[in-house]
C-alpha cells in the first residue's frame, strides 16, 4: 500500500481570487449566478441609498452576459495612497478591500450599505469569464476588463468625456462551470429589482431582456407609496383585516444608537394568508434574523399594551407573541450601521443588537397609532385574543390525553405551560446546578427543562427491553413522550411527542462534548424517528465572555460571547480594530454552565433570538452506514477498531486536551 507523502511541500498558499474559484459554495450560491449578480446590483443601491444615484439599470443579454449601471459617483480610478493600485482593480480583483470600512471612524465611503467585509464583487470577478468595467467619473469615461476570473487584468483605457455625468456600468459574463445553471433565474432578479425599487424612494428601477430578435422587453418600477404599496401588492387581492400601518423611525444625535440607524415597516392583518420579507441596509435577508424577531417583540408589546389599557383581555387568557403575530403579514426595512450576517450570501442577520434596535424604534409610533386608531386596535386584539383562546383549548385537549395516560412524568422536570407542540421546547441539562440556571433563564411558557443527573449510560448495546432499568434514560423517555422504537417504524410511534424541539445543552468542555455523543447515542439508536422529523437540536453555549468597557455616553459598555478560541481571537481583533487595546478587554473562560448567570444563559444558549443551536440532521448517509460507524466508536468490543482508527485519521480531530 503506497503512502502519500506528508512534508513541507505538502501545504499549498491559495493567493488573490483562486480561494473562491476552489470553494465557491463558501462565498456565494452556486445553483445560479445570481447572488453573483446581486453583489453588482447591492453596489449600485448603495449608491442610491447614500443619496448619489437616481437609477439602477438592469439587462440581460442573449449571449448570457448581464449589465448593471448605476448613475452614482463612479467607483475612483486613481492609484490606491498605500496599495499604489488603482482603486477599481482593488475592488474587483482583492478580497476584504473595499469602501464600506471604517463606518465608525468616519472614513467610509458610505453609512449604511450591505457590504460589510470586501468580498462581493471580487467573487464576481473571480467567477466570471469576462469582467468589463465602465466609470464615469471627473468628466472623463474610464474602461477595464477582467479576463478568465480575473487572472487577467487590462489596463485602465481613457475612452473619452462624458462631461457632468457620473456612474458605473459593469457587464458580467458568468463561467457556468461554477453553477448548477448558467442562467439567473428572472422571476427571482425581478423579486430583486422590485424590492430595491419599493426600498429607495424616488430611484428608478429598469430590467430589460434581450429577445430572440434583438429587441428588448423592459420593466420599470417606480413605488410612490412605498412599502404599503409593495405589501398590499404582493397580498395579491386578500383584503386586510385592518388598514395596513406603514411609518419609518432613525436614531438622532442623542440616542443610544448611532444617527440613521432604525427601520421603516409595513405591517397588515389579512385574511387566510400571510408574508414577510426583510431587509438589511436594502439586502433581502430570506432567511430571516435578529431584526424580524425586534419587529415582533415591538408589535407584541404594543398589542398587549393597548389591551391591558383598554381591559379587552378575558379572564383565564394570557396572551403570546404568536397569537398577536402569527396572522400578521409585513415588509420591514432596517438600517444598521454595522450588520453581522450569517454566512457570505447575507440571508440571515444575526446582529443581537438589532432586536433591540428595531423593537425600541418601532414600538412608540405603533402605540401612538393604536391608541389614536381604536376602531383598529380594536380589530387587531380581537385577532389576537381568539388565536389565544384557540389555543388554550389545543392546549386542555392535549392535557386531558396526558393525564389519561399510566406514565408519570419525572419530578425534576421542569415543564412548560403551554401545550403546542410546534412551540415547546426541553432542555436535557448536564447536572442539577446548571439545570437550576437554565431554570431561571427560561420562558416558562414553551421551554421546559430536564437536569440529567452524570453521564447518561451508553445505550447503543443495551437491549431496547432492559432500556428502562436507567433511570436517566427511563426519564428522557417519558418527558418527550415517545417510546423507543427501530429506524423504520411508522409515523405513529411520534404520536404522543410532548415537544417539537429536543435541546441538548452541556458544557463547551470535553466532558460536555461526551455527554453529548451519549446522548446522541440514545436517540439515534432507540428514537431514530426523532431525529429523521429533525426533532433533535444542539445547543452551543460560548466557552469564554468577553467585557469591554463603555467609550463615551454613546457606547455602553458591552459583551461579547466565544465559542471557542478561534472565535476568541476573532472577537479580540474586532474590538482592536475598534480602538479598544488589549489590556482594556476582560476575558474570562465559563468553567460550566451552572458557572453562569441566569441573564447570560438566556442570551447565548436559550433566548430564540439570539442563542446558538444547531439541529441534528442525518444527512446523505444511509442507515447502514451510521451504524457501522456507531458501532466502531461507540461499540464495547470495538476497542482495538477504535485504536486503529486514531492512527489512521486522529489528526483529523479537533481535540481540547
Amino acid at each position: 500500500m503506497s503512502q502519500k507523502q506528508y512534508d513541507e511541500s505538502s501545504f499549498r498558499v491559495l493567493k488573490g481570487l483562486e480561494p473562491v474559484r476552489e470553494r465557491p459554495g463558501m462565498y456565494t450560491r452556486t445553483d445560479s449566478p445570481c447572488h453573483m449578480i446581486q453583489e453588482v446590483i447591492d453596489n449600485a443601491a448603495d449608491e442610491a441609498l447614500a443619496g448619489f444615484a437616481k437609477s439602477i439599470h438592469v439587462q440581460v443579454l442573449r449571449d448570457g452576459s448581464i449589465t448593471v449601471t448605476d448613475d452614482g459617483r463612479g467607483i475612483p480610478v486613481g492609484p490606491h495612497p498605500v496599495e499604489k493600485v488603482p482603486v477599481v482593480v482593488l475592488a474587483y480583483t482583492v478580497l476584504h478591500a473595499g469602501g464600506k470600512f471604517d463606518k465608525k471612524s468616519g472614513n467610509s465611503a458610505y453609512a449604511f450599505s450591505g457590504g460589510l467585509h470586501g468580498v462581493g464583487v471580487a467573487v464576481t470577478t473571480a467567477l466570471s469569464l469576462r469582467v468589463e468595467v465602465e466609470v464615469r467619473r471627473e468628466g472623463k469615461i474610464h474602461q477595464v476588463s477582467f479576463v478568465d476570473g480575473g487572472r487577467e487584468i487590462g489596463e485602465i483605457v481613457e475612452a473619452g468625456n462624458c462631461g457632468r455625468q457620473t456612474g458605473t456600468r459593469v457587464r458580467v459574463w458568468p463561467d457556468g462551470r461554477y453553477f448548477d445553471s448558467p442562467r439567473v433565474p428572472m422571476n427571482e432578479l425581478e423579486r430583486l429589482l422590485r424590492s430595491k425599487a419599493v426600498l429607495l424612494p424616488g430611484v428608478r428601477v429598469i430590467l430589460e431582456i434581450e429577445q430572440a430578435d434583438g429587441s428588448f422587453s423592459k420593466q420599470d418600477w417606480r413605488y410612490e407609496d412605498g412599502l404599503p404599496g409593495y405589501l398590499r401588492e404582493m397580498m395579491n387581492g386578500f383584503e386586510p383585516l385592518v388598514p395596513v400601518y406603514s411609518t419609518e423611525k432613525y436614531a438622532g444625535e442623542d440616542e443610544d444608537y448611532a444617527p440613521g440607524e432604525g427601520a421603516a415597516w409595513a405591517i397588515g392583518w389579512f385574511d387566510g394568508h400571510q408574508i414577510g420579507e426583510s431587509y438589511v441596509n436594502l439586502i433581502p435577508t430570506v432567511a430571516g434574523g435578529t431584526h424580524e424577531s425586534g419587529l415582533r417583540a415591538g408589535v407584541f408589546e404594543g398589542v398587549r399594551n393597548f389591551i391591558e389599557h383598554h381591559s379587552l383581555l378575558p379572564k383565564g387568557v394570557k396572551l403570546q407573541q404568536e397569537d398577536v403575530c402569527g396572522r400578521m403579514s409585513f415588509v420591514l426595512s432596517a438600517r444598521l450601521l454595522d450588520p453581522q450576517f450569517q454566512g457570505q450570501v447575507k440571508e440571515k442577520l444575526n446582529s443581537r443588537e438589532a432586536v433591540k434596535l428595531v423593537s425600541s424604534m418601532l414600538l412608540n409610533p405603533f402605540e401612538a397609532w393604536l391608541n389614536q386608531n381604536v376602531e383598529q386596535g380594536r380589530a387587531i386584539a380581537d385577532i389576537a385574543i381568539r388565536q389565544a383562546q384557540s389555543r388554550l383549548k389545543d392546549a386542555q385537549k392535549v392535557e386531558k390525553r396526558k393525564s389519561s395516560g399510566v406514565a408519570v412524568l419525572p419530578g425534576k422536570l421542569a415543564d412548560c405551560e403551554s401545550g403546542r407542540i410546534d412551540e415547546n421546547e426541553l432542555y436535557l441539562v448536564e447536572g442539577d446546578s446548571a439545570g437550576g440556571s437554565a431554570k431561571l433563564a427560561r420562558d416558562r411558557e414553551t421551554q421546559a427543562i430536564l437536569p440529567l443527573r452524570g453521564k447518561v449510560q451508553n445505550a447503543w448495546e443495551i437491549d431496547p427491553n432492559r432500556l428502562f432499568a436507567n433511570a436517566e434514560i427511563h426519564d428522557v423517555s417519558v418527558a418527550i413522550g415517545v417510546d423507543p422504537h427501530k429506524a423504520d417504524a411508522p409515523d405513529a410511534v411520534l404520536a404522543n411527542l410532548r415537544y417539537g424541539k429536543i435541546i441538548i445543552m452541556a458544557d463547551a468542555d470535553v466532558d460536555g462534548s461526551h455527554i453529548q455523543t451519549l446522548l446522541l447515542t440514545l436517540f439515534l439508536r432507540h428514537f431514530p424517528r426523532l431525529v429523521a422529523a429533525g426533532h433533535v437540536f444542539i445547543a452551543l453555549p460560548p466557552l469564554y465572555r468577553v467585557d469591554v468597557p463603555a467609550q463615551g455616553k454613546k457606547r455602553p459598555p458591552r459583551r461579547f460571547y466565544a465559542l471557542d478560541d478561534g472565535e476568541l481571537t476573532s472577537i479580540r481583533d474586532r474590538l482592536i480594530k475598534e480602538g479598544f487595546r488589549e489590556d482594556q478587554l476582560e476575558v474570562g473562560r465559563f468553567k460550566g454552565l451552572g458557572e453562569m448567570q441566569p441573564a447570560q444563559l438566556k442570551e447565548t444558549a436559550m433566548a430564540p433570538a439570539t442563542r446558538r443551536v444547531l439541529p441534528v440532521t442525518l444527512g446523505e448517509l444511509a442507515h447502514a452506514e451510521i451504524d457501522a460507524l456507531f458501532d466502531l466508536l461507540m461499540g464495547k468490543g470495538e476497542a482495538s477498531g477504535r485504536r486503529a482508527w486514531m492512527e489512521l485519521k486522529g489528526n483529523l480531530v479537533e481535540a481540547d486536551l
